[in-house]
C-alpha cells in the first residue's frame, strides 16, 4: 500500500528544515519545490519556498511564490517573506498590507527565550515583524509611524539591535532605562522556557533509566513510577479552592491555557506560538517619553507549585502493589522472577540458617540474578512494600554480594550504615553503599545494626525527587534571569552610548564606550564608533588610531570604512587611503564603501572628475547611501558646478534626512552663490541635527556678518568656541568680529590664546600686529609684523604695507582689505 500524501510532505518538511539548518540552501529549495508539487494549495509548502528562495537571494521569486497567501493574510510565513522582499523591491506598500493583513497572527505572538539548540520557531513573532513594518515605514517616507513600529518593537524585545538603532537615526527621544529593564513578560517566558526544557529533558532520562531496568526485567515497573514530570507553573492542573495563590497576577492568568510551539528533530511543522499578553497596553510604556524609571527592578515572585510539603509527604503512605490487583491478574502469566518483584517474598516461619556473616544461607530454588533483580528494585524504585525486619537484614547483604560480582555464600563484611540519611535519603541515593567503621563477624552489634536498619527502611516513606527537581528548576531560573540582568545592563550601556553619538554628543558617547568591560570594548562595532566620535570633533589623528585597529581586528569589514577614507583625506595620507580603497576593492569589489575610499584617494589627488565617477558608483550600487551623494556634492563644489552640487546634495537628504552634512552643503553652495539668507535657514537646519558641531556654529555666524549683523555673530562665534576651545577657526572668527566691533583688547586676547594653538599661523601674527597698531604697541606690532612675514613670505606685499603704515595715524585700523585670504 503507497504511503499517503501527509506522510510524504511530512518528511519532505522534516528535510527541509535539516538543509536549512545545515546552510545546504540549494538542497533545501529542490526539496521545497518536490514539497509544492506534493501540496500544490498548502500554504506551508509555498512558505517554505518562498523562505528556501529568499535565503538563496532569489527575492523576486521569493516575491511571487508567498504572494497569493502573502496578500491575503492566511499565513504568517508567506506575510512575512512576502513583506521582506517587497522591502528589497521598493514595494513597500505592499509589504505593509501584508503585515496589517495577518496582524490576527502575530499581533499576540511571542517566543522570548524559546530558541536554542534543540528547539526553534520558524515563524516570526509581534516583536520581529514590528521591526520589519518599522523598516518599511522608513523606507515609504513615513518617520513618524516608523517610530512608533520600533518603540513596539523594543517593549516586546529590547534586544533588537535594528530597532534601537532605527529610533536613533530617526532622530526620536529614547528613555534608554525604559528598554532595557527586566520586565514581567520576560520573567514569565523565562520561567516557561525552563518547564519547557525540564519535558524535554525528563522523557530522555526515564527512557535511560527504561533501557538500564530492562536489562534485568523490571522495564515496566520503572516506567510507571520513573517518568513523573515537573508541573507548569503557568497552566493550573488543580481544581480552584476558592483562595488566591500567592504570586498570582493578571499576566500569570493570560498565559493560562496558552501553548508553546516546541520543535524539536521531531516536530518541526507550523505551529502556533506563545499567546502572551506582550501587544497589550499593560506592557512597559514610555519608551519614546524619557520618563525617570527606577534603576532597581525587583523581579515579582514566580507562581507557587502546588506540590506536597515536607509533611504531607510524610504523612502519605508509599504507594504498594495489591495482591489481587488488576496490575498483578494481567501480568498472571510473566515468568517467576517478575512476580518476584511485584509481589511480597513469602515471610519466613521456619528457623533457617545463617552464615558466619550473618547473612541467611543459599538455597536451591534461589537464584543470584533473581535476589539481585528484587533488591535492587526495592531500593531504587520504593515502589514494593518494605519486607519484614527478619527478611531483610540478610537479602541486602546477598544483593550487594551479588551487584559486586562475589561468589554466591562468600562471606563480605557488613558497613554500617548512617541513621540520620535514612529518612531524607531520595529516589536516587537510595542504593548507595557508603563504607564505615566495621564491627566484628557475627557478633550481636552487628545483627542489632541489621535490625535498626531494617526498622528504618521500613518506617521511612519513600521521598519523591520533586522537591529537588523544584530546587534545581528555579536554581536554573535564577541564572537565566541573572544571565539576563547581566546582558539588560551591558546593552543598556552601549545603547546609551550609541543614542549620544546619534546625537552628537561625541565626548559623552567616548566616555561610554571606554567604560565599557574590554572584551566588549575592542570588538570592530564598538571601535568603529569609537572612531566615529573622534571623526565628528575633527580629531582625526585619533579616530585614525581606532580604524587602525579595527583593520587589524576584522580586515574584511566594510562597515563604516568610507568615514575611515574621509578621516585619511583630512590627514592627507595619501599612502595609506591608497591601500585602503585597494583593500577594501579586494574585499568586495561591489561595495559602496569600497568606491568612496577610491573616490576620496582620487580626490586627494585633485582629480575631481575621477573622484565623481567612484562616488557616482557607489551610489548605483547603493541608492540609499547618502554620503556617497554628499561627497558628489564636494566634489562639484570643488569644479564650481553649483547646480550639480545642488541636485547631489538633494538627493543625499531625500535618502537620509538627518545627514547634516547634505544640508551643510547646501548651505555652502547657496553661501557661494551670493544667496546668504538661504544659505543661514540651511546652516541652521545642519545644526539642528548636529547642535556640538562648532563649524556649523561658525558658517552661521559668517553668513549673519554678511547679513550685517555681527553682534549675532559674534554670538555664534562665542559658542563654538565654548564647544570646541582648541578649534582655531572658529577663535580666530571671533578675534576678527571683535575687532570689526571696536574691541582690541578682546580680540587681543583670543589671538594670544589662539598663538599657543597654531604658533605656526600667518594670519594669527598678522592679524596681531594690526591689533598692536592700534593699541599704539608698535614694538609688538613690528614683531608681529615679523613672524608672519617669515612664516608666509608670500605675502610680504601686504605685510610690508602694514609695517610701513604705522606712523600714518589717519588709517583706518579695522580696514578688512589688508586682510590676507
Amino acid at each position: 500500500m503507497a504511503p499517503s500524501v501527509i506522510h510524504v510532505a511530512g518528511q519532505l518538511r522534516q528535510l527541509v528544515y535539516y538543509h536549512l539548518d545545515n546552510n545546504l540552501l540549494k538542497n533545501a529549495l529542490f526539496l521545497a519545490s518536490r514539497l509544492v508539487a506534493y501540496e500544490p494549495r498548502s500554504a506551508e509548502a509555498a512558505y517554505l519556498l518562498a523562505y528556501c528562495q529568499y535565503q538563496s537571494g532569489f527575492v523576486k521569486a521569493a516575491w511571487d511564490t508567498s504572494r497569493p497567501a502573502g496578500v491575503r493574510g492566511s499565513h504568517l510565513g508567506c506575510s512575512y517573506i512576502f513583506a521582506q522582499a517587497s522591502l528589497e523591491l521598493g514595494r513597500y506598500v505592499d509589504g505593509l498590507t501584508a503585515l496589517e493583513k495577518s496582524k490576527h497572527l502575530w499581533q499576540n505572538r511571542n517566543t522570548w527565550a524559546q530558541h536554542n539548540e534543540t528547539r526553534r520557531q520558524h515563524l516570526p513573532d509581534a516583536a520581529a515583524v514590528s521591526c520589519l513594518k518599522g523598516k518599511l515605514w522608513k523606507a515609504h517616507k513615513n518617520i513618524d509611524q516608523a517610530v512608533e513600529c520600533w518603540a513596539a518593537a523594543l517593549k516586546l524585545n529590547p534586544f533588537m539591535w535594528d530597532a534601537f538603532t532605527g529610533l536613533c537615526d530617526a532622530g526620536a527621544k529614547v528613555s534608554v532605562p525604559n528598554v532595557y529593564k527586566m520586565s514581567a513578560e520576560m520573567i514569565a517566558m523565562t520561567h516557561l522556557s525552563q518547564q519547557q526544557t525540564a519535558k524535554i529533558e525528563i522523557p530522555s532520562t526515564v527512557a535511560a533509566d527504561k533501557a538500564t531496568t530492562s536489562a534485568t526485567g523490571q522495564q515496566s515497573h520503572t516506567s510507571n513510577h520513573a517518568s513523573v514530570a515537573p508541573a507548569d507553573p503557568f497552566v493550573s492542573t488543580h481544581k480552584p479552592h476558592g483562595h488566591s495563590q500567592i504570586g498570582n497576577s493578571v499576566l500569570w492568568e493570560k498565559l493560562n491555557g496558552s501553548k508553546m510551539s516546541i520543535n524539536t528533530m521531531d516536530t518541526v511543522l507550523d505551529e502556533e506560538g506563545l499567546n502572551a499578553p506582550s501587544t497589550e497596553a499593560e506592557v512597559e510604556t514610555g519608551i519614546l517619553q524619557g520618563g525617570v524609571v527606577n534603576q532597581h527592578h525587583e523581579p515579582p515572585p514566580a507562581p507557587m507549585r502546588k506540590a506536597k510539603g515536607a509533611a504531607e509527604v510524610a504523612a502519605d503512605p508509599p504507594p504498594r502493589w495489591k495482591t489481587g490487583s488488576t496490575r498483578l491478574k494481567a501480568k498472571a502469566k510473566v515468568a517467576s522472577d517478575d512476580t518476584a518483584v511485584l509481589q511480597d517474598p513469602p515471610a519466613s516461619t521456619a528457623p533457617f540458617k545463617r552464615t558466619v556473616s550473618g547473612q541467611p544461607a543459599p538455597t536451591s530454588h534461589a537464584t543470584s540474578g533473581t535476589a539481585e533483580g528484587t533488591r535492587r528494585s526495592n531500593r531504587l524504585l520504593n515502589t514494593t512494600r518494605p519486607p519484614s525486619a527478619s527478611s531483610t537484614a540478610g537479602s541486602k547483604i546477598s544483593s550487594l554480594a551479588n551487584t559486586l560480582g562475589l561468589r554466591e555464600g562468600r562471606d563480605i563484611k557488613k558497613a554500617r550504615a548512617p541513621a540520620v540519611r535514612a529518612r531524607t535519603a531520595t529516589a536516587s541515593t537510595v542504593g548507595r553503599v557508603v563504607s564505615g567503621n566495621r564491627t566484628r563477624t557475627g557478633s550481636a552489634d552487628a545483627m542489632d545494626v541489621d535490625a535498626k536498619e531494617s526498622r528504618a527502611a521500613a518506617n521511612a516513606p519513600p521521598v519523591p525527587s520533586l522537591p529537588n527537581s523544584k530546587v534545581r528548576a528555579e536554581s536554573a531560573v535564577n541564572r537565566e534571569l541573572e544571565g539576563i540582568q547581566t546582558l539588560l545592563d551591558l546593552f543598556g550601556r552601549i545603547a546609551s552610548a550609541q543614542l549620544c553619538l546619534s546625537n552628537y554628543d561625541c565626548q559623552t558617547a567616548i566616555q561610554i564606550f571606554n567604560s565599557l568591560p574590554s572584551a566588549q570594548r575592542e570588538t570592530p562595532y564598538i571601535l568603529s564608533q569609537i572612531g566615529k566620535a573622534y571623526h565628528e570633533q575633527a580629531q582625526y589623528a585619533e579616530a585614525e588610531k581606532f580604524f587602525i585597529r579595527v583593520r587589524q581586528l576584522a580586515p574584511t569589514r566594510l562597515e563604516d570604512m568610507e568615514v575611515y577614507s574621509t578621516v585619511l583625506w583630512h590627514l592627507k595620507s595619501e599612502i595609506e587611503l591608497a591601500y585602503l580603497a585597494h583593500e577594501l576593492v579586494s574585499v568586495d569589489r561591489l561595495s559602496p564603501q569600497a568606491w568612496c575610499a577610491i573616490g576620496n584617494s582620487f580626490s586627494l589627488q585633485r582629480e575631481h572628475e575621477q573622484a565623481l565617477k567612484c562616488f557616482k558608483r557607489s551610489t548605483q550600487l547603493d541608492s540609499q547611501f547618502a554620503y556617497g551623494y554628499t561627497l558628489q556634492g564636494h566634489e562639484y563644489i570643488a569644479n564650481e558646478e553649483f547646480e550639480k552640487a545642488l541636485e547631489a546634495y538633494r538627493a543625499a537628504i531625500a535618502a537620509d534626512g538627518r545627514h547634516y552634512n547634505a544640508w551643510y552643503g547646501l548651505g555652502k553652495v547657496y553661501e557661494k552663490m551670493g544667496k546668504w539668507a538661504i544659505a543661514e535657514q540651511h546652516y541652521r537646519t545642519a545644526a539642528k541635527i548636529n547642535p556640538t558641531n562648532a563649524v556649523l556654529i561658525c558658517c552661521i555666524g559668517l553668513v549673519l556678518e554678511r547679513l550685517k549683523h555681527p553682534e549675532k555673530a559674534l554670538q555664534m562665534y562665542t559658542r563654538a568656541c565654548t564647544l570646541a576651545p582648541s578649534s582655531a577657526l572658529s577663535r580666530f572668527k571671533k578675534a576678527r568680529c571683535l575687532m570689526s566691533l571696536g574691541r582690541p583688547r578682546e580680540a587681543l586676547a583670543e589671538l594670544l590664546i589662539l598663538r599657543d594653538v597654531v604658533p605656526d599661523e600667518a594670519n594669527v601674527w598678522f592679524l596681531m600686529g594690526r591689533l598692536y597698531k592700534t593699541l599704539r604697541e608698535k614694538g609688538n606690532a613690528v614683531r608681529a609684523f615679523t613672524m608672519a612675514l617669515n612664516l608666509d613670505p608670500k605675502a610680504a606685499q601686504f605685510i610690508k604695507d602694514a609695517m610701513e603704515s604705522l606712523d600714518d595715524e589717519d588709517e583706518d585700523p579695522y580696514d578688512e582689505d589688508e586682510d590676507m585670504d
